[in-house]
């Protein structure tokens, strides 16, 4: 994997995944095509149109790359039928539609570019209608006069050769937006590339190969045939050569083999990865891993070259991101801990290689974010400073590199995370805004980048949570609001990525329960419909990602406790519902999912209120009593924050019991409640209103008082 998403908000950010499977489909207008390529030219440009229609048309695709799975589909043997619109049409009846009919059924559109070609109404008809169904590419310039872009430069107009709908990109809508456009484009000038590199260039861009690749390989089959030739001149030498070439041979196909192989993890480890994580695939995501894994697993480690070595610690990150995705903890730690085995070696090998740096700190973070979501502080910050340290040497190497800045300021970040889960509150705020300023300037400067942006969004989330942890509630609802803008603003843009919606959840969730606590209810259930809505959206594109279902059962759970705080029970009980039978599937996925989630708690607590409220006194106290130890058994990774859930878990049982009648069985609940809670500790408003509240209900009240006033000084009020 590029990159992993180091930032965890409390109410907030989530990991990222990593890489694809190898069974993706090729591109659905793919399998309609009827020609490979449309060749498209001024009539003046006809003599290299013949030249370039003849190469295109006789060349054979070399062996080892034929059925190859490539970013652009599985690679043909041969690049046939090229059309070719004035020689193949010229008895058409009617040409336009006979034109538009093979445009349609063309994979390329192959453009000879020429100042006759940029003038040329038809050329440029031919380049519109063919963007307007694929606006994202597929069209390859080969430049044979005249220069790109020349109608830019005042004076030179009339050396431009590329046609105006070339020169522009087309909206998904097959729009011309206006906005420039810079198509691959291949130089078969003998100023430029020349004819058979630049050849060769338009054939790998098809193909979705590297150049260096297929002119290697087209080289290989040249050198063949000469030496198949010159075996045949050399009668004398007949069985020597022949033996001498079959022992090359098999070495050479040995030796391709070995490279497509090596291609092949290379692939799924990148490209097909970065196609299938956005949408959020992850049997996909999975089934490259474990494919890779497999492969790797019949070579003994100590023999793997660097390239090999890091491919397999990859697989292994990406395997482990997998078993995190779906809640397994333990195996996520087993297979990070190999992974960075495997990374430190590749360091040991070459400790100047800021490359390698970055993947083995990759390994150390998620080791450190493990820690933390298990509530080990010592160990989380332990991996975080190394992880800073990584990332420090990795500028030191390179400091013009963006990437390894970035990696600072993400290391700064996990520290302040860090000092937040020990409650250090002020300290985890000044870390965070000394992050924020930078990470706007690196996501601004690269704003195609959209890991980017999704790690300034959770940088915004953590400062959020931090602000609403002090008490500034307002700078926490301003804060919030600016993240959800941010992410609808990238959501617009067009960006298809997964994790923009898990986002979008707890953004959502995070504004509602500031608004309720600022009095804003109606607002806050506004919020909370919007963050049900976008995970209804995500659960159905993978059914498997628990994360997506702990972020849903959250906003569903907190959407029926402000719906009951309200009297609207109906309502209420309707969202309680649906959140508990989430956590029950939650659940069922077994323990290691269970130990970082205090939703059954919730959903117990939230029954039995309902239960409550409609007089089934008797089944709101076994709920309370499940809910109870529940809590006592569960945990969040935070064991301070653990302590006030059961003793809200007590207050709630005592609540119960007094509505029953039995006041001294109450005053029993509520005094464990109070016992339960830490002294001397930094407290959350929330946690402040739990001791006030059974402080209340034990009639301490002048201690209540103080703590009230407290609560008022900042505006919190208490919901459900």
């Amino acid at each position: 994997m590029t990159k992993v998403a180091r930032i965890h908000a409390e109410d907030g950010a989530s990991a990222r995944v990593a890489d694809p499977h190898i069974g993706l489909d090729p591109p659905v207008w793919r399998s309609n095509a009827q020609y490979y390529a449309f060749l498209s030219y001024s009539h003046k440009d006809e003599d290299l149109a013949d030249w370039l229609h003849h190469e295109l048309e006789r060349f054979q695709v070399p062996r080892a790359l034929a059925g190859k799975l490539t970013a652009n589909g599985v690679i043909p043997k041969r690049l046939t039928p090229v059309f070719r619109d004035r020689h193949e049409l010229a008895a058409a009846k009617d040409l336009g539609e006979e034109i538009e009919a093979a445009l349609a059924a063309s994979q390329y559109l192959l453009v000879l570019c020429s100042p006759d070609a940029a003038k040329s109404h038809w050329t440029n008809a031919e380049i519109e209608t063919f963007k307007r169904t694929r606006p994202d590419g597929c069209v390859l310039a080969a430049i044979v006069a005249g220069d790109p872009f020349a109608s830019d430069i005042k004076g030179h107009e009339g050396e431009e050769c590329f046609p105006p709908a070339l020169r522009q990109k087309f909206d998904r809508r097959g729009r011309a937006t206006g906005k420039r456009a810079e198509p691959l484009a291949a130089d078969l000038r003998d100023t430029g590339d020349g004819r058979r590199m630049g050849f060769l260039k338009l054939v790998a861009g098809m193909l979705g190969v590297g150049l260096d690749e297929l002119v290697q390989r087209d080289t290989m089959r040249r050198q063949r045939r000469l030496a198949w030739l010159s075996a045949a001149s050399l009668a004398g030498m007949v069985i020597t050569s022949s033996l001498a070439l079959f022992a090359l041979q098999a070495r050479d196909e040995a030796r391709d083999q070995r490279r497509e192989a090596e291609s092949l993890v290379s692939f799924m480890l990148g490209d097909l990865k970065d196609k299938l994580e956005p949408i959020g695939r992850l049997d996909a995501l999975d089934g490259v891993g474990r494919r890779v894994l497999s492969y790797y697993s019949k070579q003994d480690a100590a023999d793997l070259s660097d390239a090999s070595l890091l491919q397999r610690a990859r697989a292994l990150s990406l395997t482990a991101e997998v078993a995190y995705l779906r809640g397994d903890l333990d195996t996520a730690q087993r297979l990070y801990l190999q992974a960075m085995s495997g990374t430190a070696e590749a360091v040991h090998r070459s400790p100047d290689d800021p490359k390698r740096l970055f993947d083995h700190a990759q390994n150390v973070f998620w080791m450190g974010e493990l820690a933390r979501l298990r509530g080990r502080s010592g160990p989380a910050e332990a991996a975080f400073r190394e992880y800073k340290r990584l990332a420090d040497l990795m500028v030191s190497i390179e400091p013009d590199n963006l990437k390894w800045r970035m990696e600072t300021q993400y290391a700064a970040i996990n520290l302040g995370i860090v000092l937040y889960n020990q409650r250090r509150f002020a300290e985890a705020a000044r870390h965070f805004q000394g992050a924020l300023r930078p990470m706007e300037s690196l996501a601004a400067i690269d704003s195609g980048n959209t890991e980017y942006q999704k790690e300034l969004s959770n940088l915004l989330a953590w400062l959020a949570d931090t602000k609403q942890s002090e008490g500034q509630l307002d700078q926490a609802i301003a804060i919030r609001e600016r993240q959800l803008a941010f992410l609808h603003r990238l959501a617009a843009s067009g960006t298809a990525d997964v994790e923009l919606g898990e986002k979008l959840i707890p953004a959502h969730t995070g504004l509602a329960i500031l608004l309720a606590t600022r009095g804003q209810a109606e607002r806050g259930i506004e919020q909370l419909r919007l963050a049900v809505a976008e995970a209804d959206r995500l659960i159905p594109i993978e059914p498997a990602n628990t994360a997506w279902k702990v972020r849903a059962a959250q906003a569903r759970l907190e959407l029926g406790k402000t719906l009951l705080s309200l009297g609207r029970n109906e309502e209420a009980a309707k969202e309680i519902r649906i959140g508990c039978d989430l956590t029950t599937g939650l659940r069922a996925r077994g323990p290691n999912v269970a130990k970082s989630l205090t939703l059954e708690t919730a959903c117990l607590a939230m029954r039995s209120r309902l239960a409550l409220a409609s007089g089934a006194n008797a089944e709101a106290s076994v709920l309370a009593e499940r809910a109870l130890a529940s809590a006592r058994t569960e945990r969040s990774g935070d064991p301070i924050a653990d302590r006030y859930s059961v003793a809200a878990a007590y207050r709630l049982l005592g609540d119960v019991r007094q509505r029953a009648g039995d006041r001294e069985a109450a005053r029993v609940a509520w005094d464990a409640g109070l016992s339960k809670l830490p002294q001397g500790v930094v407290e959350r408003p929330r946690e402040l209103v739990v001791r006030t509240e059974l402080l209340k209900r034990l009639g301490r009240i002048e201690e209540a008082r103080v703590l009230t006033e407290k609560l008022d000084s900042i505006g919190y009020q208490s919901v459900g």
